[in-house]
């Protein structure tokens, strides 16, 4: 028998013949080992065995929130610019330094709140994730393709992730519960009137915007400190779809996203975004009647401008699914020198949880796997945990030393690359929501920006689903639209009204038909017999 022979990386010969992990030869990948041709089987098929143990475990658990996902690598290309003034003035972070400087980067797109093989048409907020693997070691840039969210405080996620996902009991995802918490928690206004409109239906993953949602630090060589928002455009534009329009897309394939940008990126069509930030003082800004570190809030452009500072260009998709994009771990905590964490409440939260999600579901070593490792030497005193693929030594570390300080050849604390910013804190420990707080203005101003058939598409979607709502739930919604917006209050009680009640509301968010499914599916149904 003859192979194809190919020299591997660490010199070994390696070829096309089938073998197992310990790198037997499988002879026969066809029949397990029996007492003749029938059976029984014995236990020493050790061929057999491994292959059904790692299928049994070739998936990880799956991601609480942003399970169903897709992603590409690419390149980011700085402009060296922010506004038109040197990136310096702002921030040290190297990968903004010098137009025309490269960064490679890891993205993974997704949705929030459905399982793994979920239809990439449901209304739910979409995962915007870049991985920038810098000179100075990873930054993950975590955010959303809205740009705002429904909550202040991350004491609320776990509560809030609960309403959106099925009901414990059914198994089945209801809008009562939906707007139960949200009705109950007013600050979610905003994002409902975004969710509930065509944005909460984005048509694919290349024509969506992408933010980075919490507010940031920028700081630079002299440790001066400015507020940041990160927004990502589209070059190929921005395009929503109806609710019509998705669930026909869902009829004939639930994988629409993922097989979009697969197939742009295979034929050449790289996808590109420009990178644009917001920059403010760092302070509290008491004459804004908003404070720049709720995540429920936009900062409006007129007052802080978008200012343009690279583009990132999608040109390479994955060789394999697992390895790279399910396998992808990303971190809000994940920051590089000249990028820092501002007080936000939600980044704070969130940096915790982040990693540690990535620890309990990838493992405490996901670090080192090629798609989260940085693409520098790592020197580290960390040891152990499952599946660790190496010691991460500097050259001529002394192995025996796994601690710092020593005088004995271990590693040493890196240098200070420029002035640390050392902002000021004081105050009673307090556990308060922020006190500029209004929740309606900023949904109304988002109301009255809409184009005429998307102010139709948002009532149609809230009337379908907050009729089939307790009473309670109902009033809440209605005082919430008419303090946003006259028009807005109006249409939705009056459409609720004439809309009346009953019928579950145990379906898909904003899926006006999906309540008659289930009678459809028994009713349709083609008779058969049994075989």
């Amino acid at each position: 028998m003859t192979t194809d022979s190919t020299r591997r990386p660490d010199g070994q010969s390696a070829s096309n013949e089938l073998t197992n992990r310990q790198g037997h030869p499988i002879t026969n990948n066809q029949n397990i080992r029996t007492v003749g041709n029938r059976g029984p089987a014995t236990l020493e098929n050790y061929d057999f065995i491994e292959k059904l143990s790692h299928f049994d475990r070739e998936r990880v658990p799956e991601r609480v929130v942003h399970a169903r996902g897709a992603g590409a690598h690419g390149v980011f290309e700085a402009y060296g610019t922010v506004g038109g003034e040197p990136a310096s003035k702002y921030t040290r972070a190297k990968l903004f330094q010098g137009k025309g400087k490269q960064t490679p980067l890891f993205v993974r797109f997704s949705t929030v709140v459905h399982g793994t093989h979920s239809p990439e048409t449901l209304r739910d907020p979409r995962g915007f994730a870049v991985k920038f693997y810098t000179e100075d070691g990873n930054w993950d840039l975590v955010g959303n393709n809205l740009k705002i969210f429904f909550i202040r405080d991350a004491i609320k996620f776990p509560d809030m992730i609960h309403a959106f996902k099925p009901d414990p009991v059914t198994n089945v995802q209801d809008a009562e519960r939906f707007f139960d918490f949200c009705a109950s928690s007013p600050e979610t206004f905003h994002m409902v009137t975004l969710v509930y409109s065509p944005w909460g239906i984005p048509a694919n993953y290349r024509m969506m915007q992408g933010s980075g949602v919490n507010t940031y630090r920028w700081v630079n060589q002299a440790g001066e400190a400015v507020l940041v928002k990160y927004h990502w455009e589209p070059k190929q534009g921005i395009k929503n779809l109806t609710v019509k329009e998705a669930n026909e897309i869902q009829a004939t394939n639930f994988n629409h996203a993922t097989q979009d940008l697969y197939q742009a990126i295979e034929r050449g069509d790289y996808p590109e975004w420009e990178l644009l930030v917001q920059l403010m003082p760092d302070g509290e800004h008491p004459e804004l009647d908003f404070d720049p570190l709720d995540d429920t809030k936009l900062w409006p452009n007129d007052r802080f401008p978008w200012l343009p500072v690279g583009k990132m260009t999608l040109n390479r998709n994955p060789a394999d699914y697992f390895t790279e994009v399910e396998q992808a771990a990303f971190g809000v905590g994940v920051l590089v020198d000249g990028l820092d964490f501002s007080d936000d409440k939600m980044l704070q939260g969130r940096t915790f949880s982040y990693s540690d999600t990535q620890r309990h579901r990838v493992g405490a070593n996901y670090l080192q796997l090629p798609v989260n490792a940085p693409r520098k030497h790592v020197a580290t005193n960390q040891r152990g945990g499952m599946m660790q693929l190496r010691v991460d030594l500097a050259p001529g570390q002394n192995p025996h030393v796994n601690y710092e300080p020593s005088l004995l050849g271990g590693l040493v604390e890196a240098e200070q690359p420029g002035k640390e910013h050392t902002p000021y804190v004081q105050g009673n420990l307090v556990r308060q929501s922020i006190d500029r707080n209004d929740n309606t203005k900023q949904a109304g101003e988002t109301f009255r920006g809409f184009e005429p058939w998307e102010k139709d598409e948002l009532l149609a979607n809230l009337i379908g689903d907050l009729s089939r709502c307790d009473a309670r739930i109902r009033d809440r919604m209605i005082a919430l639209a008419e303090a946003a917006d006259e028009e807005y209050g109006r249409r939705l009680r009056e459409g609720l009204a004439q809309a009346g009640g009953g019928g579950s509301s145990q379906t898909n968010l904003a899926n006006r038909d999906g309540a008659q499914a289930p009678n459809d599916a028994a009713q349709k149904g083609h008779d058969a017999e049994p075989y």
